[in-house]
């Protein structure tokens, strides 16, 4: 298969490339990184048939600008309610669209979410790390930020007219508060702390990139928990520091803290926290470490029958017309002008 490449005229800050992460190694001091959005990553790829979550580009609120300087491929955009720019015409994320030679691909914000997802249908070369192209920003290990100037290659690029268009977005993930297990460090905090932030409304804050997620609101006052040792932080764990703000900690958290944590997000909740913006409001909820269980694997069950539904090809537009009986006393000219 051809190759197609691409000149970035244009990245924000946080446009990294991501592939599924690097699991295993918080041992050595490195984190997991991977897509702040896993479902949404998942999603971009199922929707091309790509039998393996490969490498995405993972983009920011700053935006990307590609020019496709040869080649062709299809490519899918998910994750939050982005802007997708492409032969003079907008459209929302959530699509499958082939970009070629000459056309120039625009990712910008739109209405809602933090991060959106771009996947090629080919391998997007990478720069791998402990064997994966995961980026983790602070250090910069792995397939590495998106630089504007820089160019991007997809090797095996294939074109995929039968998976055109809109992607079903999810319906199984709920809204509401974020769900929590409560601990393992509560019994380090003030009386009246964990109420309080089970039952106050919190803020997003402009301290928000990939490693975590500061918050506004009630303070949660600690009783001479800082002296607790160093141990092991896991994603979604909400980190309580001296002057008593939460942050929840996310995909290239630090692997190991001294600061007292009061709840962990269960981890089906980690995707929809990451998309929300500075200035959102969110509210907790605790469940027992048993609900936590029972709701992820419900979670995860849908989300393979999800990902499974998409990743059926729905076919060229004249198939797709076949299907629907529309074809009937179409001519060729009305064809052609329908696509």
């Amino acid at each position: 298969m051809p190759d197609a490449k691409f000149s970035v005229s244009f990245a924000g800050p946080l446009v990294t490339l991501q592939d599924a992460g690097r699991p295993g190694n918080m041992r050595y001091g490195v984190a997991a990184s991977g897509p702040m959005d896993r479902l949404a990553f998942d999603a971009a790829h199922a929707a091309l048939g790509n039998s393996v979550a490969g490498t995405a580009i993972e983009v920011s609120l700053g935006g990307v600008i590609l020019n496709c300087t040869s080649g062709a491929v299809t490519l899918a955009v998910t994750g939050g309610d982005f802007v997708v720019e492409h032969g003079g015409q907008k459209r929302g994320s959530w699509t499958v669209l082939t970009v070629s030679e000459g056309d120039r691909l625009t990712i910008r914000a739109g209405r809602a979410g933090s991060w959106a997802y771009l996947a090629f249908a080919g391998d997007l070369l990478a720069q791998s790390w402990l064997g994966s192209h995961a980026t983790h920003a602070p250090a910069g290990f792995g397939g590495g930020a998106v630089l504007s100037g820089r160019s991007i290659e997809v090797k095996n690029a294939a074109l995929r007219e039968d998976r055109l268009g809109d992607i079903p977005q999810p319906e199984f993930t709920p809204d509401g508060p974020i769900r929590v297990v409560t601990g393992p460090q509560d019994r380090y905090f003030a009386e009246g702390a964990v109420d309080r932030f089970l039952s106050a409304p919190y803020a997003v804050t402009d301290a928000f990139d990939r490693m975590g997620m500061r918050l506004d609101g009630p303070e949660l006052d600690l009783k001479a928990a800082l002296s607790i040792p160093s141990e092991p932080i896991a994603r979604g764990s909400v980190q309580v520091s001296g002057d008593g703000v939460p942050t929840v900690l996310l995909s290239d958290h630090q692997t190991t803290g001294g600061y007292p944590k009061i709840a962990t997000v269960i981890s089906c909740d980690t995707d929809r926290l990451a998309q929300l913006r500075a200035k959102d409001k969110l509210r907790f909820a605790a469940v027992s470490s048993e609900q936590a269980v029972a709701t992820c694997r419900t979670y995860l069950e849908n989300k393979q029958a999800y990902l499974d539904h998409i990743a059926i090809a729905r076919g060229t537009l004249e198939q797709r017309l076949m299907r629907e009986n529309l074809i009937s006393g179409w001519s060729e000219e009305d064809m052609s002008a329908a696509t």
